[in-house]
């Protein structure tokens, strides 16, 4: 038996090149030990995208992130359509007072606010919102479909 440290932030050669390796091993225990199913989202389906009406993809899953975002309020938090439409999706969760910034020694994605979005099978099935900033990540809030809380996506969402 071997055992070796390897640093992974900021991720050294050897974390590198055994990654996959590693995370076939946490894969099969997930499944193995916690019963995960085996489609369960995995770091290819996860997109961090900025908090900004400019970008891209932000734009193009506005729709179906605030759809999701109704759909959660009113299944876990019991609130009605009005209280969770674009307008107060926008307010509460695309409005944030930081400024986007990419400092040369900064994170590859900068600093700033981001949906975290975790996608299966072509759609969205939850988002955490965070904020990325020069001493740590800060959880704002994290919102999924109701029909995927089998798959505990707050707590991957937390140990990711």
């Amino acid at each position: 038996l071997k055992v070796r440290v390897v640093r992974s932030s900021p991720p050294s050669s050897q974390f590198k090149a055994t990654f996959q390796e590693s995370y076939q091993v946490y894969k099969r225990y997930q499944m193995v030990i916690h019963k995960d199913p085996p489609d369960k989202p995995t770091i290819t389906q996860v997109r961090l995208v900025p908090v900004s009406f400019e970008d891209p993809q932000f734009k193009s899953s506005f729709n179906q992130s605030a759809t999701l975002f109704a759909k959660y309020q009113m299944a876990i938090h019991k609130d009605t359509p009005s209280e969770c439409g674009e307008n107060e999706f926008t307010r509460f969760l695309c409005d944030s007072p930081l400024e986007a910034e990419n400092p040369p020694n900064g994170p590859e994605c900068g600093y700033g606010s981001f949906h975290q979005q975790y996608w299966l099978d072509g759609k969205i099935i939850a988002v955490g919102v965070i904020d990325i900033l020069p001493c740590c990540v800060s959880s704002v809030y994290l919102y999924y479909d109701p029909d995927y809380s089998f798959l505990s996506l707050g707590v991957y969402s937390a140990l990711r």
